[in-house]
């Protein structure tokens, strides 16, 4: 399996973060870090940015914004699976902070010399991002915009291509939720959303999704269609898997020594205009692999959730199957072989 797209700037911005904690105790940098986990896991949203200094910032964006791109390149993977035409101009990262979900619209319109504005009210936030994204080889991000905003009601966007909101509406009030989320859609051609894989985080995109379908977008990904979401709540809920390298300061936190972890998240990524193309099924549980069979979890445009058992007998389906990864499509587009 060939090296992701977008690794060359994913590579680039974890030499970046590890620079951060040159000269910050490993220590000092672990307890930043559980503090501040413990302040975004409060179920009480905050009024008052949690990421108070340079230290703090430099801690928690060495821990999260790995995450956070490759959940963010994952979504927009699929999106660009589904719209390769689409290539934004302009593009406005809401509640940005140090700026990953913008490093992951680079790396997925690498061609392109998109306009990016990144707005979040936490100033150390943006002067970190600002310095990080100095050094990218991206033209889009040395030439970025880096802007002091309250998210939340008050929020009043340019309208542009692009508008991705990126692990924020969890730290928003009900109200705050709704506004940014409308104000989205009125700005953005197209809207991409990403919270945590949880329960509360499914929920939230889900919301989201519903508020850009009644403003008039159509779901792109992951859903396969822009109809009500088939799983019944409070029974289950639909997230995605994305790989991450562990940095020494991960494996310090968390503990153990594995060289990687996985990502979960929720999204929905929707555009307001145009003809989205027809939507295979999509695969939204890690694919059981069996002697002779693979089992495929399914959300299909016409049936909702569905189960398929592709085995031997299918022939070079039955290869596919077996590439196949959790958030994939099915059946795999033609010229895709996985590799």
């Amino acid at each position: 399996m060939h090296a992701p797209a977008h690794a060359p700037t994913g590579e680039t911005l974890r030499a970046a973060l590890a620079g951060l904690l040159d000269g910050l105790p490993p220590r000092q940098a672990a307890q930043a870090v559980e503090r501040l986990i413990a302040n975004y896991r409060g179920r009480t949203p905050t009024h008052t940015p949690v990421l108070r200094d340079r230290s703090d910032v430099a801690a928690y964006a060495a821990y999260r914004m790995p995450a956070t791109f490759e959940a963010v390149c994952s979504a927009l993977e699929a999106f660009r699976d589904r719209l390769p035409e689409f290539v934004p101009a302009t593009h406005v990262d809401v509640g940005g902070g140090t700026g990953a979900a913008t490093w992951a619209v680079a790396a997925a319109w690498p061609e392109g010399t998109h306009r990016t504005t990144v707005l979040d009210w936490a100033e150390p936030a943006l002067a970190l991002g600002a310095e990080l994204a100095g050094g990218a080889a991206s033209e889009a991000l040395r030439t970025a915009q880096w802007k002091r905003q309250a998210i939340g009601a008050s929020l009043a966007l340019p309208d542009v291509d692009l508008v991705t909101v990126s692990y924020v509406l969890g730290e928003l009030t009900e109200d705050g939720r709704r506004a940014v989320t409308d104000e989205a859609a009125r700005a953005a051609s197209a809207v991409v959303m990403i919270e945590p894989g949880t329960p509360d985080g499914y929920l939230r995109i889900i919301e989201a999704r519903d508020r850009l379908i009644a403003a008039g977008f159509r779901v792109v990904a992951p859903c396969p269609h822009s109809a009500a979401c088939p799983i019944e709540r409070g029974t289950d809920w639909c997230h995605f898997s994305a790989r991450v390298s562990r940095s020494s300061l991960h494996r310090q936190v968390k503990g153990g020594s594995l060289a990687y972890e996985d990502e979960k998240f929720s999204y929905v990524a929707a555009v307001r205009t145009g003809e989205v193309p027809p939507a295979p099924a999509r695969v939204v549980r890690k694919p059981q692999i069996r002697k002779g069979q693979v089992l495929l979890e399914l959300c299909t445009p016409e049936e909702g959730l569905t189960r398929e058992t592709v085995t031997k007998r299918h022939g070079p389906l039955y290869r596919d199957a077996r590439d196949t990864d959790w958030g994939d499509s099915w059946p795999p587009a033609a010229g895709d072989d996985g590799a």
